[in-house]
């Protein structure tokens, strides 16, 4: 039985790809190994968001030639999409498949054992107009599952170089969806998280449409609606969402889906206007602020989460001063920091004021400690509620005050709040168990401890 083994970079979308062609091989008699073992096929899901992601992709593959010299090495996903002739001078591999192609991997594998010649394949995405379908059916020991429900951006971020790598915005037929996370939860899957790489664009292009603005949020809502019906499922939690699909209306639809969880991740990238210009981001910051109002007029305490970009091209001292003092304003639950990362092809890369690395680090490690302190404050005001938790692992971790080893279980609430519970039974497991917990007091690393009260 030949075997193949698996690494996957960067996002959530390529997470659930991987998990799609690792059903693949398996249907296909082969053996899944972990990547760190000896294997006969080892596939990298690449990424290419940032120089360190193309980075990190070259050395994991020229890592899985070492692990085995003998073996195929087949790249995969986003960083060949975007560095083909790079990747084609690269002796340590030997199958290139590039986006909407991964499908029809373990056939290219094949065909590569047989005839021992390297194989690219890699077609412009601006070329394909149909989502691929790589359906999971199981998302491993994992208590969540990850459901791609769309590919592609139309937006063109002037940073980003992700429409380019991914094409245009394409949706996943509804019923298919539907079909997927049905047998997930069979399975025992109790949470799904709904993502794509924009997904506030879910099914537009279905209506004949690219603006996912004029359609207010309506397919992906209406989406939700259906997998909130699914008998069995506990959690519904959405990915990254375009500020500007945040209306009256859509989040009141939101609101009344019982299982949706009050956790919602807008895109930011600065909170300065002449920055988001800049960037090409088609909102303001007073517009941004009025979308984080609407989610907290009909959600309570809501998680509002975000992405910032530190050192764009001709940030100034007083533009970073303003983005820094809008992320207090906002009060955000959790803050993800990025430096930028000059992309090839994109028009960010050709602006004129590039910022010096060590005035990114700077700024970056200012906001990473403003966000510390957001995350500080949201999260000191569940102290003391009751809260459900889904149980996903077992650790063992130094008690803060007697300095012993304890053993946890620790698991997420709905705002994705990190709790634990102490093991009292080593013999019972609580993974992917839904519980009731009253929350006690927060250690130093940041994880909430807590007592049981009740399971579900």
């Amino acid at each position: 039985m030949k075997s193949v083994a698996f690494l996957t970079l960067g996002c959530k979308v390529n997470s659930y790809e991987t998990n799609g062609m690792e059903r693949l091989f398996h249907d296909s008699g082969y053996e899944l190994r972990d990547f760190a073992q000896k294997a006969d096929v080892y596939v990298i899901n690449t990424c290419t968001v940032t120089n360190m992601a193309d980075r990190k992709s070259r050395q994991m593959l020229h890592k899985a030639k070492k692990m085995n010299p003998e073996a195929v090495i087949v790249a995969v996903g986003c960083y060949v999409q975007a560095a083909k002739e790079e990747v084609e001078k690269d002796e340590s591999i030997d199958l290139i498949i590039g986006n909407n192609q991964k499908n029809k991997i373990v056939k290219m594998v094949e065909d590569y054992l047989s005839n021992q010649t390297e194989v690219t394949c890699i077609e412009e995405m601006k070329d394909f107009n149909e989502f691929e379908e790589i359906a999971i059916e199981d998302a491993g020991d994992k208590t969540r599952a990850y459901i791609k429900i769309q590919d592609g951006c139309n937006q063109f971020c002037s940073y980003c170089i992700i429409p380019f790598v991914r094409g245009r915005i394409r949706s996943r037929n509804e019923e298919d969806i539907i079909n997927e996370v049905t047998k997930l939860v069979e399975k025992g899957y109790k949470e799904v998280v709904l993502t794509g790489i924009h997904l506030s664009s879910y099914g537009v292009d279905m209506q004949g449409e690219s603006d996912f603005v004029k359609r207010k949020g309506e397919p992906l809502a209406k989406l939700i609606q259906k997998v909130n019906d699914i008998k069995g499922i506990k959690r519904i939690r959405l990915g990254s969402l375009e500020p500007r699909i945040i209306s009256e209306d859509f989040v009141k639809v939101l609101a009344s889906i019982d299982k949706l969880c009050p956790h919602f991740h807008l895109s930011l990238q600065s909170g300065c206007d002449e920055t988001l210009t800049r960037m090409n981001r088609k909102y303001s910051s007073s517009e941004y602020l009025e979308k984080c109002d609407i989610l907290r007029k009909h959600f309570m305490l809501p998680a509002i989460t975000t992405d910032i970009i530190v050192g764009f091209p001709s940030e100034t001292d007083e533009e970073f001063e303003q983005t820094k003092d809008f992320i207090t304003k906002v009060g955000f639950s959790d803050v993800h920091i990025f430096k930028y990362s000059m992309r090839k092809g994109t028009k960010a890369a050709q602006m004129e004021e590039q910022i010096p690395d060590p005035v990114k680090t700077a700024r970056s490690n200012q906001l990473i400690a403003t966000g510390k302190q957001l995350k500080e404050e949201y999260e000191q005001q569940f102290i003391g509620s009751e809260q459900w938790v889904l149980f996903e692992e077992k650790v063992t971790l130094l008690d803060d005050e007697d300095g012993q080893e304890k053993e946890y279980w620790i698991g997420h609430n709905e705002r994705y709040i990190k709790i634990a519970c102490v093991v009292k039974n080593k013999d019972e497991n609580k993974h992917n168990c839904l519980e009731k917990v009253l929350l006690t007091k927060k250690r130093e690393d940041g994880i909430i401890l807590s007592t049981c009260i009740f399971t579900d």
